[in-house]
C-alpha cells in the first residue's frame, strides 16, 4: 500500500510528471481549489461565475492528465482525495506566487511600483529636477527612480541601449531616434571665489571672461560644458584658458571656492550651499538653456510613460505660475 501511494505522488516530488506541470492549464487549478473550498462543483461554479458543467469537465480533465483521482464524488458532493490533498498541500505556495506576480505586473501597469533609471547632468540640489524626483516620489512611492549622473553622450548611449529609461539634458540637436520633450529652462551661472574680482559682479558677459580660467571636470557633464564655452565663445574676440580636473563636479566646485580659477554650473546649483563660493550669471538671453527629456519610444516601461507625462504636467504648472508673477 506504501508502495503503491509512493508511485501514486512520484510526480509530486519532481519524477516524471512534474517537469509536464508547466503545460497545464492554471485554470483547472483555481477549479480545484474552488471546489475543494466549496465541497461542490456546483457551488464553486457559483463562485466563479460559471457554468457548473465548464469547472467539472476542467477537473475530470485534469485527473485525467494527472492520471490520479482528486476528488471522491456522492451526493454529499466532492471531498479530496489523499492525491487531492497532497495536491494542494504542494501547489498553494506557488499558487500564491502566481498572485503576487500578477497583482504586481498589473501594479506596475498602474504605476503602483516599477522602475524608473533616470539619467542627469545638473544636480539634485534644487531647480525643476529636484521637485520633479521629489513629486514623483510622494506620489508614487512604490516605483523607484534610480538616478544616473553623467554626460550628454554616456546617457544617450545608455538611452540607445537601453541601460537608462530616460535623461534629462540641454544640447538635443544629436538625438537621432530618440523622442524629445523641453520641459525647463535655466540660466548659466559664473562660479568663482567670494575673493574673485568678479565677485561683486550682478551679471556677467563673456568678454568679461576673456583673461579667465575656466576649469572643466573631465567627469559626468565636464565635456558638456566644454561644448558650451566653445560654443558660446565663438565670434567674440579672445579665448578664456582652459584647465581640465579629474574631479567630479562638486569637488569642483568646492576647489573653485579656494580661490582656484572659475567655471560654468546651471542655475539649479545656486541651491547648493558650498562656502566661499560665489555664483553670478550671465546676462546675455543665449545663455538660458533648455532641458529637455530624452527617450527612447521603443522603451515600454510602462512606468517611464507616465513618468513622462508627470514631468510635462509639472513643467506646465510650473510655467503657468512663472508668468502669472
Amino acid at each position: 500500500m506504501i508502495d503503491e501511494r509512493r508511485d501514486r505522488h512520484s510526480w509530486f516530488r519532481g519524477e516524471g510528471r512534474l517537469a509536464e506541470m508547466s503545460r497545464f492549464e492554471l485554470r483547472a487549478l483555481r477549479y480545484v481549489l474552488a471546489a475543494a473550498e466549496h465541497f461542490s462543483f456546483q457551488a464553486a461554479a457559483d463562485a466563479l461565475n460559471l457554468d457548473r458543467t465548464t469547472v467539472s469537465k476542467a477537473v475530470r480533465d485534469f485527473e485525467d492528465r494527472l492520471g490520479t483521482g482528486l476528488f471522491e464524488r456522492g451526493r454529499y458532493g466532492v471531498r479530496l482525495t489523499d492525491a487531492g490533498e497532497r495536491l494542494l498541500e504542494e501547489i498553494m505556495p506557488a499558487l500564491a506566487q502566481i498572485d503576487h506576480a500578477v497583482q504586481f505586473a498589473a501594479a506596475a501597469g498602474r504605476v503602483e511600483n516599477g522602475i524608473v533609471r533616470v539619467g542627469i547632468i545638473s544636480t539634485l540640489a534644487g531647480g525643476f529636477i529636484r521637485e520633479l524626483v521629489h513629486s514623483y516620489q510622494r506620489a508614487h512611492p512604490g516605483v523607484k527612480l534610480a538616478i544616473h549622473d553623467g554626460g550628454r553622450r554616456e546617457h544617450l548611449r545608455a538611452i540607445r541601449a537601453r541601460q537608462l529609461d530616460v535623461a534629462f539634458l540641454t544640447a538635443v540637436d544629436d538625438v537621432s531616434g530618440c523622442d524629445v520633450s523641453e520641459l525647463w529652462r535655466e540660466r548659466v551661472y559664473v562660479a568663482m571665489s567670494v575673493t574673485h574680482d568678479f565677485a561683486d559682479h550682478e551679471a556677467l558677459d563673456w568678454p568679461d571672461l576673456r583673461n579667465e580660467v575656466v576649469i572643466i571636470s573631465r567627469q559626468a557633464s565636464g565635456p558638456d560644458v566644454q561644448d558650451y564655452v566653445v560654443r558660446r565663445w565663438a565670434g567674440h574676440n579672445g579665448y578664456p584658458a582652459v584647465e581640465y580636473c579629474e574631479a567630479g563636479q562638486e569637488t569642483l566646485l568646492h576647489t573653485i571656492a579656494l580661490g582656484k580659477g572659475i567655471t560654468l554650473v546651471a542655475e539649479a546649483w545656486l541651491e547648493m550651499r558650498i562656502p566661499d563660493l560665489k555664483l553670478v550669471p550671465l546676462v546675455a538671453d543665449d545663455d538660458v538653456v533648455p532641458f529637455s527629456a530624452v527617450w527612447s519610444p521603443a522603451n515600454d516601461n510602462p512606468s517611464l510613460r507616465r513618468f513622462i507625462s508627470f514631468a510635462r504636467d509639472m513643467a506646465r504648472k510650473r510655467r503657468r505660475r512663472q508668468i502669472g508673477r
